[in-house]
């Protein structure tokens, strides 16, 4: 598309006369549009360096749609499209600006903003601004063109859309939203929703409500205002299979973004206190501001290595629980974070990602982990109650070399420390790859049942007549037991539990 003409002169006297009328409404509006354009180039440039930064490196900061609805970020919508179509268009954008050599060195440290200028000169909206970057696509316009032409019949193709090929498309799903319970009250935003959306609460997740696909409530006050967050179903069923106590201390082991960490916190009442670890000093900034959206004040985030945690430290002598969802493929959520359309996905696609060198590092981290967070405090010390009761690993993957492996890994180790396997959420038909006795108990999730691909295996440390310290079944008879298990003992140890708290807070929840 050419751009848009340049403004007509309306004056009807001579330059300086005073007497030119006011620009009309359609210039203004020209205007604001040129002034969108060229924020939104920027802001999808910024967003797109990052993304193909952390794709070249293995170590993404975030999904495309994360980094884009970061705070950082004003003109979202428009961010988001111009950053999956100039990926979408990026090898013919790449090849187009090295043939006609528009790419030099001058250019070559700001090239993600280049992509962007040229996909919607060349390719989207056409509309050209002031900007140095669209200067040098509009003055090589025409070469650009001519190139794409000459593309196109070298390979035989009569359009740039015959270029791109096939990608693989999003299978649209139900959008859940986790009601906030530390900041309203379900009934409250089912409410407020009904008015303007089919809604309706998930026959299994407390405090999880079910839309339409394709509902977009990223500017919703009751999102913005951390009320409700857009959180997957099976993500949310994570903390709830943790199914931690009001009071309890809690670890979230690998806690960015952060969405599962505010999850136990409301599932906690507040009550308690939860280390959200976090080692990358990048996703510890998105931990911290998803914390302060949800309004929980019992949460303490460190930018830290779960690893390097001390588990005979006896400040962590009370922890009763740990989640470890640590770094993994993302292979159950590749399509929903739009993994196809870097980079890499074409590469993955000549290799069996499940068995690829990247798999295998990440599943030899995976192991150490989860056996760090078994061994946490696993000897009762006199006078101390068995610390680490509760234990859950999951990932969003689909390979069974970071779960069932994993797990199967350390199932020795896990039963010496007085550790079984749960069954979470023992209604779901969809259990653990048959590859070892009691992969029964173990959780899946699969784009087939309408959800992401996720794993989650629960570990309860059996009670001394040996049975498991808490039925997994359902959350009401989890915490009915649990305080009922607290009456029994609380007389024995309220005054020692009492001293150490305060011997370890420091003043903080912690």
């Amino acid at each position: 598309m050419p751009p848009p003409p340049p403004p007509k002169n309306r004056s009807r006297g001579p330059a300086g006369t005073g007497e030119n009328r006011q620009p009309p409404r359609r210039m203004a509006s020209r205007n604001a549009a040129e002034r969108a354009a060229f924020f939104a180039r920027r802001e999808a440039a910024a967003v797109l360096r990052r993304v193909l930064r952390g794709d070249a490196a293995r170590r993404a900061a975030g999904s495309i749609k994360s980094l884009v609805y970061s705070p950082t970020v004003r003109n979202k919508r428009a961010t988001f499209a111009l950053v999956c179509q100039s990926l979408k268009y990026l090898p013919i954008l790449k090849e187009v600006l090295g043939l006609s050599g528009v790419l030099n060195s001058k250019w070559k440290k700001q090239e993600e903003l280049v992509f962007v200028t040229a996909y919607d000169i060349l390719f989207g909206q056409g509309i050209a601004v002031s900007g140095s970057a669209e200067q040098l696509i509009m003055l090589h316009k025409e070469t650009l063109l001519s190139a794409i032409e000459k593309i196109c019949a070298k390979r035989k193709v009569s359009s740039v859309e015959e270029l791109l090929g096939k990608k693989t498309a999003v299978k649209p799903k139900p959008r859940f939203l986790r009601v906030n319970t530390l900041k309203i009250a379900t009934k409250t935003v089912v409410e407020e929703l009904s008015k303007i959306h089919m809604v309706h609460k998930d026959d299994m997740v407390p405090d999880l409500l079910v839309l339409p696909p394709g509902t977009d409530l990223h500017s919703h006050p009751l999102v913005t205002d951390g009320k409700v967050f857009l959180q997957g179903k099976a993500s949310c069923m994570v903390a709830v299979t943790l199914c931690p106590k009001p009071g309890w201390k809690v670890i979230d082991a690998c806690a960015a973004p952060g969405n599962k960490t505010v999850h136990l916190a409301a599932l906690m009442n507040g009550e308690g206190s939860i280390l959200a670890c976090e080692l990358n000093k990048e996703r510890a900034k998105t931990l911290q501001h998803t914390v302060r959206r949800s309004g929980a004040n019992n949460i303490k985030t460190v930018n830290g290595n779960f690893l390097d945690i001390d588990s005979n430290d006896p400040s962590y002598a009370e922890v009763r629980a740990i989640l470890l969802d640590p770094s993994c493929s993302g292979s159950g959520i590749s399509t929903e974070r739009l993994d196809y359309l870097l980079p890499s996905h074409s590469r993955d696609d000549q290799d069996d990602a499940s068995t690829s060198s990247r798999v295998m590092k990440l599943s030899a981290f995976q192991k150490k982990a989860l056996s760090h967070a078994l061994s946490c405090k696993s000897l009762p010390t006199p006078n101390i109650l068995p610390s680490v009761e509760r234990v859950v690993y999951s990932t969003c993957s689909i390979h069974q070399a970071e779960n069932e492996d994993v797990v199967n890994s350390v199932l020795p180790l896990a039963t010496s420390l007085g550790f079984e396997l749960a069954t979470p959420f023992p209604q779901w038909r969809r259990r653990g790859l048959p590859v070892f006795k009691g992969s029964e108990h173990l959780l899946r999730t699969d784009p087939e049942d309408g959800l992401e691909g996720f794993f989650i295996a629960l570990f309860v440390r059996k009670t001394a007549g040996g049975g498991a310290g808490e039925p997994s079944e359902d959350g009401t008879e989890v915490r009915r037991k649990q305080a009922r298990r607290k009456r029994n003992r609380i007389k024995a140890f309220s005054s020692l539990r009492l001293s150490r708290m305060i011997l370890y807070s420091n003043g903080g929840i912690w």
